[in-house]
């Protein structure tokens, strides 16, 4: 005989709605039919359902209606339930199923996601056996704002503990009837936890189980000769779980809360769930707070984060689950935006190692409309695995932030610098030498010289500040180590030799130590006056604020969806600059306009003397010799800046040749527009995966074995950080390191 099949009709996006018999309508949403039989998996439906109406399995919820009864809805939570369900419909050949999902929840149901064991939701919310239809629809709506996405009771030495100071009047006033005496039925095991859960948080005792299993749960009170307990089994011949007995008298009095009543993290998370969702800044003082007014649960601040990374965890998804879809949204970013970079490695155990990204825009863009010159820098990733975003980002013709390529790997180690430099190159491929402003630590120094021989390396001047504080720390007081900054700084930015030399030897006068120090530290890496590639005015490698401010907003996210964040703000970035600049109408970004046209104005106030051929003298507060032909002037302003210094456009309006025509085309709008011509396209799915065809289908990725430590994480200072610290400095021996009260010399 052939299996009985029955057309579900799935509906979704809708409303129930209750009418005055107490019975329930659905109205709007859209609708799709499915065949469903007694061989039908629940996993196969629910995917089919997820892609019909594009939504998450995690977070759904399966419900139906008996025939004949309009006023209970039964889930339908593992196969069984669906199978009963076929059964149940008797000679019906259709069915009405109702799709509920965090996005479209019910009028009279939580906003809360259903357990993962029972999906029970507030359609089943615990109710009398004997109670009368008005009765149950009445306590539907008493217990609506319940969350009943309850963790099982458990018992942790770090959960919150309950003070037994307040009145717990919301407790009590939504949970004290969630338990009511023998008969009274649940669907599952779990949710007749749930509501022993917040039953006895409603009357301030605790709980432990003497039997717990798939057949029957015995409880009692966990104060010393109590006498209050419950026990719940199975109903016969249904899956049904009853309450068979009940002792409803408590003698302990309290006591068992001030000894310390515990619950559960995820239960506080399930709580906060809603509110974090409205406030992604919600503090965990104020999470402590609102806990202990409204449930009587005193938290302190440790138990508080903990509950809400729980809380963000289960509205961002699993940090777990995100490495596991590393090979799927990899594959999905190659899908969507061709010609892209998206690999990823992992160790022997299978554990994250290293993820690198480069869209197709972002390395169209670099290669034909902004100058060789990336900045490589790193930031720590405030997430649960931590790991370190290394980054690669080029500026536009504005002088504006254009991100190019970034990498999540473990930890920041030279050979993860290494991959980097290696996957870059593969990317951004060019027989054109580029400049690049790093640190010269982190490995940097040797990768860069074997991976990009034909480039340039530019020390940050950032980080070659702090090594020069650290290697000379307590030598200095505070005035003279002032002085040598600037005196570092003017070295470094100095054009000309003697400039150079001028700045060193005040360097030598404050300490011939801290001389040796700058003339060893390999100055045609760092000073104008040596460094043989253009950097164009940039010496410092933290250029990619903007990218920064991105990463921290999203980097406590889980690592496919932090991703996806920094590529729909790339998204946008090029969709605005590209609209601005349709508007534009002069011929250079408005920055080097800008520029140009101060410049212009100086150099009117010079005089221009003709020396030979293309050579030209130009006398104002110093004399500049300019070699138009070769884009040259003595000052070396043009040659830093890429734009035509005050002394060669004043010998350009003598000749009268058009200035424009000597500057770089990197700050062209046409060269602008060429940056942001190619679009970064949305990846869809990324918190759902599905089976793609590909040869790293079969590869598991799992978290890396680091953890985020306790205690608040120390963010990195992406800008500029305050290099010169005042020391104590003796007032009668004149010594570093101690006050006059501490002097041993007097």
């Amino acid at each position: 005989m052939a299996a009985k099949k029955v057309i579900a009709i799935c509906q979704s996006g809708g409303e129930f709605v209750t009418n005055k018999d107490g019975s329930l309508s659905y109205n709007g949403g859209e609708a799709y039919a499915i065949d469903v039989d007694q061989q039908t998996q629940l996993s196969d439906f629910k995917l089919e359902v997820a892609e019909m109406f594009n939504c998450s399995i995690d977070t759904m919820s399966i419900k139906y209606f008996l025939p004949d009864n309009k006023k209970t809805l039964i889930t339908i939570s593992k196969d069984k339930d669906l199978k009963r369900m076929v059964k149940f419909l008797g000679e019906s050949v259709t069915v009405d199923i109702f799709i509920m999902t965090e996005e479209a929840v019910p009028r009279n149901q939580s906003i809360m996601p259903a357990s993962r064991s029972s999906r029970t939701t507030v359609s089943e919310a615990v109710v009398p056996a004997v109670a009368p239809v008005d009765a149950v629809v009445d306590m539907t709506h008493a217990i609506d704002k319940v969350d009943m996405d309850m963790a099982n009771y458990t018992h942790s030495d770090n959960a919150p503990v309950i003070s037994n100071d307040d009145k717990h009047q919301k407790a009590a006033q939504q949970w004290e009837n969630t338990i009511t005496g023998v008969d009274q039925r649940f669907n599952s095991f779990n949710e007749f936890r749930e509501a022993l859960h917040k039953y006895s948080i409603a009357h301030g005792f605790a709980y432990k189980y003497k039997k717990n299993d798939s057949h029957r749960v015995t409880v009692k009170c966990k104060s010393q000769g109590c006498p209050w307990r419950i026990y719940a089994s199975r109903l016969s011949t249904t899956q049904l779980i009853c309450i068979k007995k009940m002792h409803t008298t408590h003698t302990c009095e309290g006591a068992i809360v001030k000894a310390g009543y515990r619950a559960t993290r995820g239960w506080v998370g399930t709580i906060i769930k809603e509110k974090l969702k409205v406030s992604p800044n919600y503090k965990p003082k104020d999470i402590a707070d609102d806990i202990k007014r409204e449930y009587g649960i005193q938290l302190n601040y440790s138990q508080a984060w903990r509950a809400k990374e729980i809380a963000r965890e289960q509205l961002q998804g699993s940090y777990k689950e995100a490495y596991s879809q590393l090979p799927f949204f990899c594959e999905k970013i190659k899908e969507t935006n061709p010609g892209s970079f998206a690999t990823f490695e992992t160790k022997e155990d299978s554990s994250f190692h290293r993820l690198f990204i480069s869209f197709h825009a972002a390395i169209s863009g670099f290669q034909q409309g902004c100058r060789p010159l990336l900045f490589l820098d790193s930031t720590p990733l405030n997430s649960k695995y931590q790991g370190m975003l290394l980054t690669a980002t080029a500026a536009d013709g504005d002088d504006g932030v254009f991100p190019v390529a970034f990498a999540v790997v473990d930890a920041e180690t030279d050979d993860n610098w290494s991959w980097f430099l290696l996957e870059l190159k593969s990317a951004v491929s060019t027989a054109q030498p580029i400049t690049f402003v790093a640190d010269f630590q982190k490995g940097l120094k040797k990768s860069l010289a074997e991976i990009f021989d034909n480039g340039y390396h530019s020390y940050c001047l950032r980080y070659l500040t702090e090594k020069l504080n650290k290697d000379l720390k307590g030598q200095f007081s505070h005035e003279a180590r002032r002085f040598m900054i600037n005196d570092f700084y003017a070295a470094a930015y100095a054009s000309r030799l003697e400039t150079f030399q001028r700045c060193t030897e005040n360097i030598k006068g404050i300490s011939p130590e801290a001389y040796n120090w700058v003339i060893q530290s390999e100055p045609d890496h760092w000073s104008n006056a040596f460094f043989g590639g253009a950097r164009y005015s940039h010496m410092a490698s933290n250029f990619g604020q903007l990218f920064y401010n991105w990463v921290s907003e999203a980097n406590d996210l889980p690592i496919t969806q932090m991703v996806d964040v920094l590529r729909g703000k790339m998204m946008e970035l090029i969709y605005k600059r590209r609209v601005d600049s349709g508007q534009w109408i002069t011929k250079l970004t408005p920055s080097k306009e800008e520029k140009l046209q101060k410049d212009t104005s100086t150099a009117r106030s010079l005089q221009v003397l003709l020396s030979h051929g293309s050579t030209f003298e130009v006398r104002g507060e110093s004399i500049d010799i300019v070699d138009i032909d070769h884009w040259d002037c003595s000052c070396k302003d043009w040659q830093l800046s890429g734009l035509p210094c005050c002394h060669a456009i004043a010998v350009f309006e003598w000749i009268g040749r058009n200035p424009y025509d000597y500057c770089s085309r990197y700050f062209t709008v046409e060269s602008y527009r060429l940056t942001y011509a190619e679009s970064i396209h949305p990846v869809p799915n990324v918190d759902r995966p599905v089976k793609i065809e590909s040869t790293q289908v079969g590869m598991i990725v799992t978290p890396p074995p680091t953890k985020r430590p306790p205690g608040r994480p120390k963010m990195k200072q992406a800008g500029s950080i305050e290099t010169i610290k005042r020391q104590l400095q003796c007032s009668k021996c004149k010594g570093l390191g101690h006050n006059k009260k501490t002097c041993k010399d007097f």
